[in-house]
């Protein structure tokens, strides 16, 4: 019996022992995922862990560092015809930042530019979203091969998704090119109003029915407010919206002062940027990328010339 206050004891320190291990918490950089589909409410998503390469550009001459965080935030666009559209808005580095809208393909929706975003947006961001494909298949989800970015670059981007159209490989369950039309305009036009923008430095990028939707907004964009819109990129366009590629162009060039155009495309659709060329556009180029294929399988290294760098010197020169 006088052993009884040590088996005691031995058993209080063991209780102990087990309550302490049964006591954990949640790691604080447990990865996010992205909502299969956000909330109509405008948010901001939660914090990711990042680590930004030293030369992120912090500012610009000239020009305030952003206190915006780089974490995609969720926003709600309205169409004229009163139609929600979903999309995300990734912050510059810098204050009054020029703005870059991108336009998706047919084949899938906003989470096509999920890696092509962080890229442009340049703040050591990795890519918060799981990307609907296989990036070693599908190469604008493998941000590996990208062209570097200017370390003083940082743009701020907004991506969206076309009404009735879903992610890849689903993509849009209808064709509605004069809704989508409405819907490149509405994006265009809420670009002017994101917080920390110049609302008077927009370009846009796009790819099949975005390529059409980027250079058309562009020129409704430019209706509404003269010289907001600098540029249209497009990989692929084919008249997608109802409207003729080439009679946009034109328009885009009557401009004082023109506003550039780029058109891209594999040599069996080149013909689309060919009869642009007619349209008397001072500042249009366009370029012929042999096995680049269609829309975003111009995004794939080892092309000649190489979109992603094309897409970098587009930048450059209609956002200075």
């Amino acid at each position: 019996m006088k052993f009884k206050p040590i088996v005691q004891v031995i058993s209080i320190f063991l209780v102990i022992a087990f309550l302490t291990a049964c006591t954990t918490t949640m790691p604080t950089n447990a990865v996010t995922q992205a909502p299969a589909e956000p909330a109509t409410v405008e948010t901001t998503l939660p914090p990711v862990e990042t680590s930004a390469p030293t030369d992120v550009p912090t500012s610009a001459p000239g020009v305030e560092a952003n206190v915006l965080p780089p974490e995609p935030q969720i926003v709600t666009i309205t169409t004229e015809d009163n139609y929600t559209l979903t999309g995300y808005y990734y912050p510059a580095a810098v204050e009054n930042a020029p703005v870059v809208v991108l336009m998706h393909w047919m084949n899938g929706d906003r989470n096509d530019w999920n890696e092509v975003a962080v890229w442009l947006q340049n703040r050591g961001l990795p890519n918060p979203f799981e990307n609907p494909g296989d990036p070693a298949q599908f190469r604008w989800w493998d941000p590996s091969w990208f062209p570097a970015m200017p370390a003083d670059r940082s743009y701020a981007v907004l991506t969206f998704s076309f009404r009735d159209c879903k992610p890849f490989r689903a993509g849009c369950q209808s064709e509605q090119r004069a809704n989508w039309l409405k819907d490149a305009h509405a994006a265009m036009r809420f670009a002017r109003s994101l917080e920390g923008v110049d609302p008077n430095r927009i370009a846009a990028i796009g790819s099949s029915i975005g390529a059409d939707g980027a250079a058309n907004s562009c020129k409704l964009l430019n209706d509404e407010f003269p010289g907001a819109c600098r540029g249209a990129l497009s990989l692929s366009p084919g008249n997608y919206l109802g409207v003729s590629y080439t009679d946009t162009i034109q328009q885009l060039g009557s401009s004082d002062p023109p506003t550039p155009a780029w058109c891209i495309a594999d040599p069996s659709e080149f013909f689309v940027c060919k009869d642009a060329e007619s349209a008397g556009n001072s500042v249009f180029k366009d370029f012929s990328v042999k096995d680049g294929k269609h829309g975003n399988m111009l995004l794939s290294p080892g092309l000649d010339p190489l979109p992603m760098q094309l897409i970098v010197e587009f930048l450059d020169e209609v956002l200075k």
